[in-house]
């Protein structure tokens, strides 16, 4: 399709967009017109306190990468990935009722990411578009509650092996007793939302310096090892200094997780833009 030379017409083109990508546009809309019911299943969990609405971000980051290449979309879209979406979408809609909400959301999410990558670029990489469509998801109260335990457990035991080195430590379940002083692990030292903010610094970061799919992908490994000591980490300070009687006030405990919280972003970031030019 043609270029239609009407940006000086007032009311033919808004915000850069022209004219002749309006079929795109529209395409897109209706598909995720489409999905409207798992929109309002995740406006409800995010507004209900059910969930953190992280996964806003998630939405903004692929919605900011829309429109950087609202320019460059393809006239011609790719059919496979076409058909990926709307054969999706209708399997989305006929499981409403069959799957738990939280799947059927996954289903819709990952076809509307088919779609957007359907008209975007082919530079643009597909895995992390996939990526921020999962985490796009108001996931974080599921992943806390089948996967936090484990996680707590594996944080406590290397936390015990770092503090052994200054302390007498045994780790029952998820709680380690400290010099006689019983300390728990709790919910928030799972690690979960700083694992979500992790990949998604991985996920927008990769996109913004162009990495391909082989190249995100054999750099996610490195992700989950920083998010993991990262939280390690955490947990051993805030457990030290409990254990010496140095109790912090909730200020201190988030002045704490911020602080590794921007080194492990950091880490993450520099290892998906490091040998950028040899990807």
């Amino acid at each position: 399709m043609g270029q239609l030379k009407l940006l000086h017409i007032p009311g033919f083109v808004r915000f850069g967009i022209a004219l002749d990508t309006a079929p795109e546009w529209r395409w897109l809309a209706l598909l995720a017109a489409a999905l409207w019911p798992s929109w309002w299943w995740m406006a409800q969990r995010m507004a209900d306190g059910s969930d953190d609405p992280l996964g806003l971000l998630a939405l903004a980051a692929l919605a900011g990468l829309l429109w950087q290449h609202r320019l460059h979309l393809r006239a011609a879209p790719r059919l496979g990935l076409q058909a990926t979406a709307l054969a999706g979408v209708v399997l989305a809609t006929a499981l409403r009722h069959q799957l738990p909400d939280l799947a059927v959301a996954l289903i819709g999410l990952l076809s509307l990411a088919a779609g957007l990558l359907a008209f975007l670029p082919k530079r643009v990489a597909v895995a992390p578009v996939l990526g921020l469509s999962v985490l796009s998801l108001p996931l974080l109260a599921s992943l806390q509650f089948y996967a936090g335990f484990p996680l707590r457990v594996v944080t406590a035991e290397m936390s015990r092996w770092l503090l052994a080195v200054a302390h007498t430590v045994e780790r029952t379940g998820s709680s380690l007793v400290v010099d006689g002083q019983l300390i728990i692990v709790d919910a928030p030292c799972s690690g979960v939302q700083m694992a979500w903010l992790g990949y998604f610094t991985a996920c927008v970061v990769a996109l913004a310096v162009g990495r391909f799919n082989r190249s995100f992908l054999l750099r996610l490994p490195l992700v989950g090892t920083l998010v993991l000591l990262g939280n390690v980490l955490r947990n051993t300070v805030l457990v030290a200094l409990q254990a010496t009687g140095q109790h912090l006030p909730g200020w201190g405990h988030d002045a704490v997780g911020l602080v590794v919280l921007a080194a492990v972003c950091s880490g993450i970031a520099w290892a998906m833009i490091w040998e950028r030019k040899a990807s």
